[in-house]
C-alpha cells in the first residue's frame, strides 16, 4: 500500500515539494491551499508533467482540509513569507493565528500523521503547532538546522573548492539570526578547520565572513528575489527528512525537535538539533560536544526562543 503525503500550502514551497515528491513512487500526493482552485491547477501541471516523466503518483490538489486524512506525514507551509527588511521573527504573530487553525484540523484528520513544519518563524511554529494539535513531540518536527546546515556546506565547499559531499558541517540552535554554526565540527574528510587554518587554507575572516552569511541565508535570498523567498532548498530538505520517516532510513538530520533535558538539560523547547529521523519520527537527539564559545551561543539561542514563547503564551 503507498504511503500518502500532504501538502499543507501550495505555494512556491508546497508547489515544488509537491513536484519532487511526484517522482517517488512509494507516496501520493494531496496539496492543499485554502485556494483550492489554486491548488487544483498546480495539481493538474504536474500530473500532466508526470505522464512526461512516466512517473503513476496519484496527485489531488484541494481546498477541502479533510483530504489530509489518513496521511502518513503532513508538511505545513501554509502562512505568510518573508518580505524585504522583514526578520523570520516579524512573522510571529499572524502565523501562529494560521497554525493554530491547521493544528487543529491534522489533529481531527490525521493525528497519526509524522509533520513536518516549515512556517515561520520556525521553531515558534513548531512549538505552536504541537501545543495546539496534542500530537506526541517525537511526531512534530521543524525544518531548521537541515537548510541552514545544507546552506553552511554550500558556503565552505566554495570557499575550499570541493565537493559539497566531503563537508561536515552543522548549524544548531534557533532557525534565524541567533543560530549556531558550529565550527568544531566543521571538517573535509575528516581535516579539522582548526587544521585548514594552520594550513592556509583559509583565514579566520573567511570563516567569520561565512558564518554571517549562514545567519543571514535566508534574508539575503529574500533580498535579492524582492517577491520572494527561498523554496527550492527548503523544499529538498523538508522532503529529505520526510523520506528518513517514511522510509525508515535513521539519517541523523539536524530538525527543530522538542529537546527532554539534553544540551544542558534544557526541556519543552524546540529548536534545531541533530536527531535520528525514522519510523517513529524523532527517534533520539544526537548531543554534540561543544566547546564554551558555542555553548554560550547556544544559551543566547534558547534565550531569544523563550522571550519569543512568551509572547505566543
Amino acid at each position: 500500500m503507498k504511503k500518502k503525503i500532504s501538502f499543507i500550502g501550495a505555494g512556491n514551497i508546497g508547489g515544488t515539494m509537491a513536484s519532487i515528491a511526484s517522482g517517488y513512487n512509494y507516496a501520493d500526493i494531496v496539496l492543499y491551499d485554502i485556494n483550492g482552485d489554486f491548488a487544483k491547477g498546480k495539481a493538474l501541471d504536474i500530473s500532466q508533467m508526470n505522464v512526461v516523466n512516466g512517473h503513476d503518483t496519484s496527485i489531488i490538489g484541494t481546498g477541502d482540509i479533510s483530504e489530509i486524512n489518513d496521511s502518513d506525514v503532513i508538511i505545513i507551509t501554509a502562512g505568510f513569507p518573508r518580505k524585504p527588511q522583514m526578520t523570520r521573527d516579524d512573522l510571529l504573530t499572524a502565523n501562529a493565528k494560521i497554525i493554530g487553525l491547521v493544528a487543529t484540523n491534522v489533529a481531527k484528520y490525521a493525528p497519526q500523521a509524522f509533520c513536518i513544519i516549515v512556517t515561520n518563524p520556525l521553531d515558534l511554529m513548531v512549538f505552536e503547532f504541537q501545543k495546539r494539535s496534542g500530537l506526541p513531540k517525537h511526531k512534530v518536527v521543524g525544518m531548521a538546522g537541515t537548510l541552514d546546515g545544507a546552506r553552511f556546506k554550500c558556503f565552505l565547499a566554495e570557499e575550499f573548492n570541493v565537493s559539497v559531499k566531503d563537508i561536515e558541517a552543522t548549524v544548531l540552535g534557533g532557525h534565524g539570526d541567533s543560530m549556531v554554526p558550529v565550527l568544531s565540527s566543521v571538517a573535509v574528510k575528516g581535516m579539522r578547520l582548526g587544521q585548514m587554518l594552520k594550513m592556509n587554507l583559509t583565514t579566520q575572516k573567511r570563516i567569520d565572513e561565512i558564518v554571517n552569511r549562514v545567519r543571514h541565508g535566508g534574508g539575503e535570498i529574500v533580498s535579492l528575489m524582492q517577491r520572494g523567498s527561498a523554496f527550492y532548498a527548503p523544499a529538498a530538505c523538508a522532503l529529505e527528512i520526510a523520506q528518513s520517516f517514511l522510509l525508515n532510513q535513521n539519517r541523523v538530520l539536524t530538525v527543530s525537535a522538542f529537546l527532554d533535558g539534553e544540551y544542558g538539560d534544557i526541556d519543552g523547547m524546540a529548536f534545531g538539533v541533530p536527531a535520528v529521523i525514522g519510523d517513529n519520527g524523532v527517534k533520539r537527539i544526537i548531543e554534540l560536544n561543544l566547546d564554551g564559545h558555542e555553548t554560550q551561543m547556544l544559551r543566547q539561542s534558547v534565550e531569544h526562543l523563550e522571550s519569543l514563547i512568551f509572547k505566543l503564551s
